[in-house]
């Protein structure tokens, strides 16, 4: 590729200069008889040519130089505004309930965030714990790797016991209303019914829907009674019991219709593998790829092989080959 392919055209000039060049060569003195010089013009002759043929070299390549030839580089710039996503995970003991054997139920529920968490391509994500207090594990972040890394690190016992909706609506909304961009949503994973913090989750999920963010709740147990932790006993061991499964439905409902999202129930570990992936669908990232060609100038390579080819012509010219006037 060429910046000014026109000049290119110049090159035709090298031809015709060895064409009219062998044209006007005549022979100094005329001879009858040539058998003594054949020889010797055989073996000398292109030694003569070669200053001219370098002379052609060094031309050929000043006109490629100043054709301006490029080299082509195409990546892809992609202007995108990605979706700003909050994942809030309940790490309460109740999730600890053994009823989607042979894991509990916060292991299947960071299992299937990572899932999530790598399906996505170019959006924004944070995590938040919570418990009877929310805190933000990661901010809203590209960093993926981090962000996977902290969903494994979940664990119960690193917040107060409990169950603190509204704390964790506000908690994640609040991160997400500091972030650029129209699209904005929060995935809530509980088990249980609001117990704690001060903040009603229906005024926190109002307020959240001010602010532009569409709230996915998703309550988390079987039907019925699951084993699930009451306590510890000795050496620290959890002592478990069956108990009845209570999610507060009509809550998480509220909330979700509230900003325009929707409720779901996971009752076992492939129920939430397909919610996860109902919610991937529902928010698929608007991305725009704008591609551009990014030239870069390549004139130095000819112009330097002109030089050189200039420069072994005068080489030649004054030691080989000798021009007698």
């Amino acid at each position: 590729m060429f910046a000014r392919p026109l000049i290119l055209i110049l090159l035709l000039a090298v031809p015709t200069w060895w064409w009219r060049r062998h044209r006007a060569h005549r022979p100094a003195a005329e001879y009858s008889d040539l058998g003594q010089l054949a020889s010797t013009g055989r073996t000398r002759r292109w030694v003569g040519e070669v200053p001219a043929g370098l002379r052609s070299v060094a031309l050929g390549a000043w006109i490629i130089a100043a054709a301006g030839p490029q080299t082509a580089v195409e990546p892809n710039e992609i202007t995108r505004e990605g979706i700003a996503i909050t994942i809030a995970v309940d790490v309460s003991s109740s999730m600890l309930a053994e009823d989607f054997a042979p894991s509990n139920r916060l292991d299947v529920a960071k299992e299937q965030s990572i899932a999530f968490i790598r399906a996505r391509r170019f959006d924004r994500i944070g995590l938040v714990a919570f418990a009877g207090e929310a805190l933000t594990r990661v901010p809203v972040t590209v960093d993926y790797a981090v962000l996977e890394q902290a969903v494994l690190d979940l664990r119960v016992g690193e917040l107060d016991d409990g169950t603190a909706i509204g704390t964790a609506i506000a908690t994640g909304a609040n991160r997400l209303r500091r972030v650029e961009g129209k699209s904005k949503v929060m995935v809530l994973m509980t088990d249980g019914e609001n117990n704690r913090g001060r903040l009603d989750p229906r005024t926190a999920a109002e307020a959240a829907e001010r602010v532009g963010v569409r709230i996915y709740t998703i309550g988390i147990g079987t039907e019925g009674e699951a084993r699930t932790p009451i306590g510890t006993g000795i050496g620290g061991r959890l002592r478990y019991q069956t108990l009845p499964v209570r999610i507060d439905e009509e809550l998480l409902q509220d909330i979700a219709e509230t900003t325009g999202g929707r409720y779901f129930r996971a009752t076992d570990a492939e129920a939430l593998r397909g919610i996860f992936q109902q919610i991937d669908q529902l928010e698929k990232t608007p991305v725009e790829i704008t591609r551009f060609t990014q030239h870069n100038e390549s004139y130095r390579i000819p112009l330097l092989i002109g030089l050189a080819a200039l420069a072994l012509e005068l080489m030649v010219g004054a030691t080989v080959v000798i021009r007698v006037p």
